[in-house]
């Protein structure tokens, strides 16, 4: 259905993807009710088959708010497949506008979803917002990015940056971005405070649930810019993040399996942001991931070979390998056969 293009967007739900975090989802949810103030309409929770006590709880909270609806996976999908399960059931059932995407331990800061609602949103496929750690320091893992290989002599200053150890200050959104008024167009944003207009999903569809973890925001976001789709950052939408920093020294993929997703998934970031300048890429790429063995004592065989599995799959493109079988590469018991 093509939908009118009002100035200010007139349906807006949320999707919220959960997986046992259920003390971070009550911290979330009643954030979310008091926007409605603001505008929300409906309120969307992916529960990731949580064992935590989330189901009885989204339970209870549904007979109490009307604007929540609880979706409740068979099998956890990871964060990809709960996006895009939530985007579709919002689509279906409440043909909205737009989609705020977030995760269970991000929420919006108070009047975020008003700021929204009140501007012309009509410039734009999707909107980022300003991700902050709750003590107010910017979250880096949320920062949106420029890609490289679409910007003139950004490649060049991003492997500079890379020599220095600050390669993502090449190419991702700096401080004063943050602190400044005006929005700045940007080709990527995470699912964390990101407003995705129905416009993006008839342009290029759904994100891709078989990713599982990892990749699927950025991908997802190529993929509107590819389209001739537009991607805004407003640092007057402050959303906030509660999750432990990652500091340089904990290098080490605690779980191992994480490995093979973050790999996989970002080959293939890789490959569809840098296009031509690829097969270039790859050998660099493969050379610094391998050389992050070395944070892997006692299971040094294991993260080699789900990393080669990672480059495999990732070259082909290949995202249906279930879960359970990356969780039984993984483990102590595995040989890692070959296929």
């Amino acid at each position: 259905m093509q939908h009118p293009d009002p100035i200010a967007p007139s349906r807006l739900v949320a999707v919220v993807v959960t997986y046992n975090r259920l003390a971070q989802l009550q911290i979330t949810l009643p954030r979310l009710l008091d926007a409605q103030a603001g505008g929300l309409s409906r309120i969307i929770v992916v529960d990731n088959a949580s064992t935590d006590g989330t189901a009885d709880w989204l339970a209870d909270q549904q007979k109490e708010h009307a604007a929540l609806v609880v979706h409740r996976c068979a099998v956890n999908g990871g964060g990809a497949g709960g996006f895009e399960a939530g985007m579709r059931l919002a689509v279906a059932r409440f043909d909205p506008d737009w989609m705020l995407l977030m995760d269970d331990d991000a929420r919006p800061e108070a009047g975020a979803v008003a700021q929204f609602m009140q501007g012309d949103r009509r410039t734009a496929m999707a909107w980022a917002a300003a991700v902050y750690h709750p003590d107010g320091r910017i979250c880096d893992m949320n920062r949106p990015t420029m890609n490289p290989f679409w910007h003139k002599g950004m490649v060049m200053r991003t492997l500079t940056g890379m020599l220095r150890g600050k390669g993502r200050d090449g190419f991702h959104l700096t401080s004063l971005d943050y602190a400044g008024t005006a929005t700045r167009a940007v080709d990527s944003g995470s699912f964390v405070g990101l407003f995705v207009s129905r416009r993006a999903v008839e342009t290029v569809g759904y994100p891709d649930g078989a990713l599982f973890i990892y990749g699927d925001d950025v991908l997802y976001s190529l993929a509107m810019r590819g389209a001739g789709g537009v991607i805004l950052f407003d640092p007057a939408i402050r959303f906030e993040h509660d999750f432990t920093t990652i500091t340089d020294a904990e290098q080490r993929f605690r779980p191992l399996w994480k490995s093979y997703y973050h790999y996989r998934n970002l080959l293939m970031v890789y490959r569809l942001a840098s296009g031509g300048w690829f097969w270039l890429v790859l050998p660099l790429m493969v050379l610094k991931w391998t050389i992050k063995v070395r944070f892997h004592t006692g299971e040094r065989a294991r993260y080699l070979a789900l990393l080669a599995r990672a480059i495999t799959d990732g070259l082909a493109g290949r995202t249906g390998v279930p879960h359970a079988q990356v969780l039984d590469w993984a483990s102590d018991q595995s040989r890692v056969p070959d296929r």
